[in-house]
């Protein structure tokens, strides 16, 4: 159910609304390409300071045994942020970025403590399906809401709202509130797992202070985990072009002139089309192999990355979407529940700040490299371009990835001291 929660703020805020949100109104009165620059820009920065805080907030609630705490934590700056792009209007673009950085921050720190759930919860048997599952439940809670938001932005009198500004507006609030209310049975329902007692020499320190040098050691040793670190490696770069396509897309589509409900429209499409997508890539995994299911993924998003450099018409937008969506949500279900399943129970929090800031580090470049081509450019059709150098490298390197030897690394107790 929290996927279904937060899937308000990935869908509505980063992927399909606060973008076009962005570029027609905050950004109002900057060139086109700016527009887009200066949303990159903004990813940029919400990653950079996630990528930072990842590791080391892992650590401590690993140690302090109160993922749920701070999970907590992050959900209210989230919301927080979520409910103040309300307050944007024409022209505010630097506030917009501001308050989508604070959003972005919460919504990602929070997903840090929620995954490492997973290897609690789930046997190794169990830990592909749960993962594709979460992402599915995430579609149709994401997709829903959307559809509403969809509803309100293209008819917005329909609904007593005197123009789609003031519907999008209306929009973040329900996404905030959504994303707010929906976590509530997670926090009911789900155990906070067993604490493990710290060591001598980390009694008496800040929390803190000791999920850093948790971070400093786990850096030191992870040459233990070979696989495990060849994998965050290949992680790095695919996710990165994965996250930019999700974070670029809508903005991307709207500088060409891609109308807002042909946009948003393909976006809800891979929303509902991702659900049964999702589910597919869940069992694909138990007959192919989680591996082997990423390679599709890649390959995919490779030709997707290729086709959208000559994109010109809204539908060559709907046929893209669409291959997304069949990929989406399988890639990235599969890489977590891959990881989960080389990582040491103990340290699940510490080795999935590792994953984050894989992640958030990772996807700086993105949004980065489309930026400053664009505004070097004057256009960012080579911006999507250079996005297939992402997936390439990716696959490359997971091919070096022994995913039995990871795992028996950790079950033959290979892992860090505390």
């Amino acid at each position: 159910m929290y996927d279904w929660a937060n899937s308000a703020f990935s869908t509505t805020v980063v992927a399909a609304l606060l973008p076009i949100y962005y570029h027609q109104v905050a950004a109002i009165g900057l060139e086109q390409n700016l527009r887009t620059a200066y949303w990159g820009y903004t990813q940029t920065i919400a990653l950079l300071i996630i990528a930072v805080l990842a590791p080391a907030l892992g650590a401590a609630a690993d140690y302090a045994g109160k993922k749920k705490i701070y999970l907590i934590w992050f959900v209210a700056l989230g919301v927080i942020g979520t409910g103040l792009l309300t307050l944007v209007k024409e022209g505010d673009w630097l506030f917009a970025s501001g308050v989508f950085v604070l959003g972005y921050v919460g919504f990602s720190g929070a997903e840090i403590f929620y995954e490492s759930f997973l290897p609690h919860i789930a046997k190794r048997n169990q830990i592909d399906r749960v993962s594709s599952s979460g992402y599915a439940v995430g579609y149709i809670g994401g997709g829903l809401l959307l559809a509403v938001h969809l509803a309100w932005v293209t008819t917005p009198q329909s609904f007593g709202f005197v123009d789609s500004s003031q519907a999008s507006r209306v929009a973040f609030l329900t996404a905030a509130i959504w994303w707010a209310c929906f976590t509530i049975p997670f926090l009911r329902n789900v155990p906070e797992p067993v604490r493990h007692s710290p060591s001598n020499t980390e009694r008496g320190h800040p929390v803190f202070y000791i999920g850093i040098k948790r971070v400093m050691k786990t850096f030191h040793e992870i040459h233990r985990y070979r696989e495990l670190f060849t994998f965050l490696v290949a992680f790095w770069f695919y996710s990165d072009g994965i996250n930019t396509v999700i974070k670029m897309a809508a903005i991307y589509g709207t500088e060409i002139g891609i109308g807002r409900t042909d946009l948003i429209g393909a976006l809800l499409l891979v929303q509902f089309l991702g659900i049964p997508a999702t589910f597919w890539f869940g069992a694909l995994a138990h007959q192919i192999g989680p591996k082997r299911g990423i390679y599709i993924a890649l390959v995919v998003y490779s030709a997707v990355s290729v086709l959208a450099f000559f994109m010109s018409e809204p539908w060559h937008f709907w046929v893209l979407a669409g291959c997304v969506a069949l990929v989406q949500g399988g890639s990235q279900a599969l890489s977590r529940s891959l990881y989960a399943s080389m990582v040491p129970h103990d340290h699940s929090s510490e080795f999935f700040g590792l994953y984050g800031i894989t992640s958030k580090a990772g996807n700086i470049c993105g949004p980065l490299v489309f930026a400053l081509i664009s505004h070097m450019t004057g256009s960012s059709r080579l911006s999507i371009l250079s996005l297939l150098v992402f997936f390439v490298v990716g696959m490359l390197l997971l091919s070096k990835v022994n995913i039995e030897t990871g795992q028996a690394t950790h079950e033959n107790g290979a892992s860090i001291e505390k």
